[in-house]
C-alpha cells in the first residue's frame, strides 16, 4: 500500500509576454482615441448679424524708419504723443464708451516705442490692440 501523497503539478500561466501584449493594446487604444471625433452630434451654431470685430477708432502706425503716425498725420515729437492721443480719445469718447487704439508696427520697429504708445493709450483711457507686422 502506497500511503505517500502524490506530488501534483500545479497549473501555471505563462505571463512573460503579457507585458508586451498590454503595451501593444495601450498604444492601439491611444492612437484610436486621438483619431475619434468627440463631436459626434452635428449642431448648427448661430451666426451673428453684426460684425464683432473691434472698431479701429484710432490707428497709430510705426514704420520701418521709426516714424509715428496717428491716422495719416505724422507725430513730429514723441513727447507730444500723450496729448495727441488724449485729444483723439476725447473726440471719440461721445461716440463709444471706450475707444480703441490700434497699433500697427513694422517688424523692425523698436518695442520700446510700441510700449510707449501702449502706455499713452492706457493713460488716455482707451483699449489697446497691438498689431506687429
Amino acid at each position: 500500500m502506497n500511503i505517500r501523497k502524490r506530488l501534483r503539478e500545479r497549473p501555471e500561466v505563462y505571463t512573460g509576454s503579457l507585458n508586451d501584449i498590454l503595451f501593444i493594446l495601450l498604444l492601439f487604444f491611444l492612437i484610436v482615441s486621438t483619431l475619434a471625433n468627440p463631436n459626434v452630434i452635428k449642431v448648427n451654431n448661430p451666426k451673428g448679424q453684426k460684425d464683432t470685430k473691434a472698431k479701429q477708432n484710432i490707428v497709430v502706425s510705426i514704420d520701418k524708419d521709426q516714424k509715428i503716425y496717428i491716422g495719416q498725420s505724422q507725430v513730429s515729437d514723441i513727447n507730444q504723443l500723450d496729448t495727441l492721443l488724449i485729444t483723439e480719445v476725447n473726440k471719440l469718447r461721445n461716440l463709444s464708451d471706450t475707444p480703441s487704439v490700434v497699433i500697427n508696427a513694422d517688424t523692425v520697429s523698436y518695442y520700446g516705442e510700441v510700449f510707449k504708445i501702449m502706455q499713452s493709450a492706457k493713460r488716455a483711457g482707451a483699449r489697446v490692440v497691438a498689431n506687429v507686422q
